[in-house]
């Protein structure tokens, strides 16, 4: 008698392998979640710095802040433009932060606009500063 040599794999090979390339796969898109919600907490922190630094430059032309919401728009004064559009807050909202919370809001504060607080909000703690709902004045970040 003849052994015939039969070559391929078996079913328990097959669906090991399935197994191990879903796992694989289900890591991997946990993982770029997470760089992505980082992202976006990054962008949110970087906008909020560079809009600090045109409002500070109205405020030294200007003898103060613009009393009149900046979000979605310009910051200028006397014809000379210090941001040409301010961002807006990236989407989707991270952590903590809802839909309506995870919104730049602009105000300006005091009679002769000395000061202002421009709210935002984290998904996860970025460059020392915690999650939540927070708040930018001219001392910083907090």
């Amino acid at each position: 008698m003849q052994k015939i040599n039969k070559k391929g794999f078996t079913l328990i090979e097959l669906l090991v392998v399935i197994a191990i390339i879903g796992l694989l796969s289900t890591l991997a898109i946990v993982s770029l979640n997470n760089a992505r919600q980082k992202a976006r907490d990054a962008r949110r922190v970087s906008d909020i710095k560079q809009v600090q630094t045109a409002l500070e430059l109205y405020y030294n032309d200007a003898g103060g802040y613009p009393p009149t919401e900046v979000s979605g728009s310009s910051v200028s004064y006397n014809s000379v433009t210090y941001m040409k559009s301010v961002p807006t807050a990236p989407k989707p909202a991270d952590g903590s932060c809802t839909s309506t919370t995870n919104a730049y809001v602009y105000a300006a504060v005091g009679s002769s606009y000395t000061s202002y607080t421009f709210q935002y909000c984290l998904g996860a703690i970025t460059g020392g500063v915690p999650a939540g709902l927070h708040a930018a004045t001219p001392g910083g970040l907090y």
